[in-house]
Parts: C-alpha cells; structure tokens; sequence
C-alpha cells in the first residue's frame, strides 16, 4: 500500500515514513504545496497524509484539485489547527479522516488502515473470494482454510487487484505501485512480471481458482 506524506515538517515526515515502513507501506513524501500538485497529478495513493498549513499554499486547495480530478484517494488530513470549521470544511471538501497535531503514530497508523479498508474493502477486516481468504489485519491468506506464505511485496499484490478486481490494470500502474519514484528509473517492468508470476503459482499451487487474468498487451485483471 503507497501513502503519501504531504507536510513540510522534515522530522515529523520522516518519523511518520520509518513508524508506517515497520508496517508494510510504501512512503513518499512532498515537502511543498506545488510537490504535493505534482504527485497527486502524476500518481495514485492509497491514502495521502495532508498537512493543510504549507509553506507555499493551503492544503485545502489540494483537497479541491483531488476533487476536481475525481481521485478516490484516501486523505486523512494532519494539522495543528484544531478549529472546527477547518476539520468541517476539510471533510465536507472530501477529506476522509482529521487528525490533530500532536498524535500518536500508532494511532495514525490505525486511522490509516480504517481508510483504507473503508474505500477498498467493503469496511471489513477480512476479504472472502470463494476459496480465498484474506485477513487485513494479520497480513495473512489462506485457500481452502490452509495458510498460504506470500512475501510482502505478493501480498502487497494480491490486495492491490483484490481491491480494483475487475479493473484492467498496467504494468506500468503495478510498477508505480510497488517501487513509487523509482519507477520511473526502471529499464523495464520485468520485476512486475516476477512477482505475479510467483503469486500466481503460490495461489494455483493452494487450490484457488485463476482469479487474476492476463489481458495481453495491456496488462493484468483480477476477476471476481
């Protein structure tokens, strides 16, 4: 899962991307107003931690430009400003969640799950596809109710398509999601083509169905 630390608060940001690395996210950061417009222009987050006090320009502006683009991204904005009009304002814009300055990060990292499974999951910590099971909280799968061992970055996978099932997406897309930034610095996307080819033959190998079909030329699918 990718998050994107908006705040220009460098001590701040960077214990916020070491705590949610311990679990399993992929962090970037932008430091300014027009860094936070580049990336929310260029990428798709699961969830964006959005400072609204910025050093040049207001928050609540990036929260209308994600509006204005119909992005699903998940925003829990993260402010010293405890005014209610802002939390109102901020939520009536499209933001999912407020949290004041200062937080704890466990409690953060919480907020963040809840986002995430709200607008992905249906609002629940476990996903069933037939077969398939998987436990949001644990971080774990099974099929046919034996355990199935995926590395972080195949399970990273598998919630991805689970969570756009019946959407095609792109190599290029899946590479974003699992390398951010780096991404872009890559030769080519056969990394991509790896880690599917390993789940995929983790999931057959556990008795599941073929959910997750390839659209060629295009890219990926999962069916359900």
């Amino acid at each position: 899962m990718k998050i994107l630390i908006i705040e220009d608060e460098n001590e701040l940001a960077d214990s916020i991307s070491e705590y949610l690395s311990e679990e399993n996210y992929l962090c970037e950061f932008a430091r300014t107003y027009n860094q936070a417009l580049e990336k929310i222009e260029s990428f798709h987050y699961d969830c964006i931690l959005l400072d609204i006090m910025l050093p040049d320009g207001n928050g609540m502006n990036i929260l209308e430009e994600l509006k204005r683009q119909d992005k699903q991204d998940g925003v829990i904005i993260i402010s010293a400003k405890n005014a209610l009009d802002d939390k109102i304002k901020g939520l009536q814009i499209g933001a999912d969640d407020y949290l004041t300055k200062p937080f704890h990060l466990s409690e953060l990292a919480a907020r963040i799950y809840s986002v995430i499974r709200r607008k992905q999951f249906g609002n629940s910590n476990t996903v069933r596809q037939n077969e398939l099971e998987i436990d949001l909280l644990a971080k774990t799968i099974s099929v046919h109710n034996q355990p199935v061992i995926l590395t972080k970055k195949e399970f990273d996978l598998l919630l991805y398509f689970v969570g756009n099932k019946n959407r095609v997406i792109s190599k290029s897309t899946l590479a974003e999601h699992l390398s951010g930034d780096f991404a872009d610095m890559l030769d080519n996307h056969d990394f991509v083509y790896a880690h599917i080819k390993n789940l995929k033959k983790k999931l057959s190998e556990a008795g599941c169905e073929s959910y997750l079909k390839t659209v060629y030329g295009t890219g990926y699918k999962w069916e359900g």
